[in-house]
């Protein structure tokens, strides 16, 4: 028998994420919209991930704007997701004439704390920035906790000599805390994973001779999906919901994570 692999998403197919958007024109807290789904609205979009756990937040100034965090705290960034090309530099460019603070992102955590009191495991921030309007359109926290039956899922998985590897959007920090936990090599943990290197990571596998497995659950996984063997589309996360272009990808659809148990690759 060949070599097989499993490349799990993290945010909503691991773990079960809670987010707080704040739109930024009007003020108000969004808990039941999906990010990217904003994203793909607003067609000039992406979707920019901040490399720090959101804790830091608490010990500066809740009027440090978010450029100031970024650019002059040494914060990285990567961008995760975009309905346009675009650079780090554009980024700068953008975040260097924006007002927006951390009260903006903080908003949120009250709301957030409701659902994850502790707000333990993969905790972050980030923010959408809309280029048309040169401008932060939403600030996002979000936070989570693991799915049911991950841990025993991916034990089995192991067990049966399937290698299991993560490639998600979520920040560095976040993903290697969640690789330890779950019990897989730190190397086979991918963060910060756009759209197109979640397919370049699926490829890169089965370059070196695997049978790959892809299981995710929203559109950033829809070109790994394309270039799997098998592609698994999960809605465990029941509040973000699966559109047609979604299911219409997927060789199998699954409710529940230890499903991918049971299909035969």
């Amino acid at each position: 028998m060949g070599k097989k692999a499993i490349v799990f998403d993290n945010s909503g197919t691991l773990i079960e994420r809670y987010r707080v958007i704040k739109d930024l024109s009007t003020g108000e807290l969004i808990t039941h919209i999906n990010s990217l789904d904003l994203i793909d609205e607003l067609e000039t979009a992406a979707l920019v991930v901040l490399q720090f756990n959101t804790n830091c937040l608490k010990k500066l100034s809740r009027d440090t704007k978010i450029r100031d965090l970024i650019l002059n705290y040494n914060i990285d960034f990567d961008i995760s997701y975009s309905s346009v090309h675009i650079s780090d530099e554009d980024v700068k460019d953008i975040l260097n004439d924006d007002p927006a603070t951390i009260k903006d992102i903080t908003d949120g955590f009250p709301l957030l704390k409701e659902k994850v009191p502790d707000m333990e495991l993969c905790n972050g921030s980030a923010i959408i920035i809309d280029f048309d309007k040169h401008s932060i359109a939403y600030t996002i926290s979000s936070a989570g906790h693991l799915f049911p039956n991950v841990i025993d899922t991916v034990d089995k998985l192991q067990n049966e000599g399937i290698d299991v590897f993560i490639a998600s959007g979520d920040r560095s920090g976040a993903i290697q805390k969640l690789s330890k936990i779950i019990n897989i090599p730190p190397e086979h943990g991918f963060a910060t994973a756009s759209t197109k290197r979640k397919a370049n990571i699926v490829s890169n596998l089965k370059d070196k001779g695997y049978k790959v497995m892809m299981v995710g659950d929203g559109p950033n996984d829809i070109l790994a999906f394309n270039e799997a063997d098998v592609s698994v589309l999960t809605t465990e996360q029941k509040e973000d919901g699966s559109d047609n272009n979604l299911k219409d990808s997927a060789d199998f659809v699954i409710d529940e994570i230890s499903q991918v148990l049971d299909i035969d690759f």
